[in-house]
């Protein structure tokens, strides 16, 4: 079955009850016993389960070839999840390049003191290799392709070399969605999603999804996480984010589509010194993401000439183009990275990163020109 139909049908069926095609939003915190005392239902309590926060967990299962899904209330609190339940040693191997929340992660709360944090350019496999065997690792954690440097790893490979030294591989697939990527087939131990980004794909829900192999060892100490620490996804989110599934494929061609010309258009213009995109035959990791995804992705960043001064005033002209957190919505956002991220950011001065969305990729491009035309 093709995904743009396992995106529509996987986790849903006909309500038997009223024959409603579109699956319902269950807002009950609690469920009927039997006269027995048993849940003949299986349900008990929303933080237990939920049918809808169930349907989600089923559908996002099935789309990325795993055995199970487990929803949280955030992109971050799935991360948390993994990294406090994997079991494992304490040390876990990140990419220099990482999403900044993750380095706020460590940097800010007892996550950094509680596990040893190494981070490498995953690029280099050779570097891997020596970074997971130099001590015993408890987790590999990929993120391809990256934010915001836009560098593809090696998925296959990162996650054999993990596996070879006893630790887990976990990548997140935020940016890819299992439309463009497969991790689980390329060997991962886990699949991470911040499902407010493509997922749900309207910039109006917030999510969190890990999805599981048949048989992890993840699959009891993360579900426990999610119980009994209290930071499932509520109800109407997982509603949400079941209605963006069923377009994700679509959305995402589109997208793609958008981001590719855009790019091309930007590596073309004199005020860029440089765009990072792997749709680009020059971008170092072109060939290698023609391998491993179906698609270069939606996500770019460029280089303004002029360092941040010039970035930034850039961005301020832009009349289209959303200043903006955040990405995988249908607007297109823009945001200078290095001011966000501060001083340990590895952007450099003039980088501003783009979402794409799904406006007209002429009417895109029309408004990077004008605002570039004063850089």
């Amino acid at each position: 079955m093709h995904i743009e139909t396992k995106a529509i049908h996987a986790g849903r069926r006909v309500d038997p009850l009223t024959g409603a095609v579109s699956i319902p939003l269950h807002t009950s915190t609690t469920f009927e016993r039997a006269a027995d005392g048993s849940f003949p239902t299986g349900f008990e309590d929303a933080r237990d389960d939920n049918p809808t926060r169930k349907a989600f967990e089923d559908a996002l299962a099935v789309l990325e070839g795993g055995s199970t899904a487990i929803a949280f209330s955030s992109g971050m609190a799935a991360i948390t999840a993994v990294l406090e339940g994997h079991g494992g040693a304490a040390r876990v191997i990140v990419p220099d390049d990482m999403y900044f929340g993750i380095r706020s992660l460590i940097d800010e709360t007892d996550i950094g003191t509680r596990f040893e944090f190494i981070a490498v350019d995953m690029r280099d496999l050779d570097v891997l290799r020596a970074a997971v065997s130099r001590a015993p690792t408890g987790l590999v954690w990929v993120e391809t392709p990256s934010n915001p440097l836009i560098r593809v790893v090696d998925v296959h490979a990162a996650c054999q070399i993990a596996r070879e030294a006893g630790a887990l591989s976990v990548v997140d697939n935020t940016w890819a969605t299992p439309v463009l990527q497969r991790p689980l087939e390329l060997g991962a131990d886990a699949v991470v999603h911040s499902a407010t980004k493509y997922i749900g794909g309207h910039s109006d829900l917030m999510a969190g999804v890990v999805v599981l192999p048949q048989g992890s060892p993840l699959e009891r100490p993360v579900r426990m996480i999610q119980r009994h620490k209290g930071s499932v996804a509520a109800p109407f989110d997982c509603w949400m984010a079941l209605r963006g599934l069923q377009t994700l494929p679509l959305r995402m061609r589109a997208h793609c589509a958008g981001a590719q010309a855009v790019a091309e258009a930007l590596a073309a213009h004199p005020a860029v010194e440089s765009v990072l995109f792997p749709g680009l035959p020059e971008d170092p990791g072109h060939a290698l993401a023609g391998t491993q995804m179906s698609g270069f992705g939606c996500m770019l960043s460029f280089v303004v000439r002029g360092g941040a001064e010039a970035a930034m005033s850039v961005a301020g002209r832009l009349s289209l183009i959303v200043r903006a957190t955040s990405l995988g919505g249908t607007h297109s956002l823009i945001e200078h990275r290095a001011s966000v991220e501060g001083a340990k950011s590895m952007a450099p001065a003039g980088l501003l990163r783009m979402s794409v969305g799904l406006e007209h990729p002429q009417d895109l491009i029309a408004d990077l020109h004008q605002a570039l035309a004063l850089a």
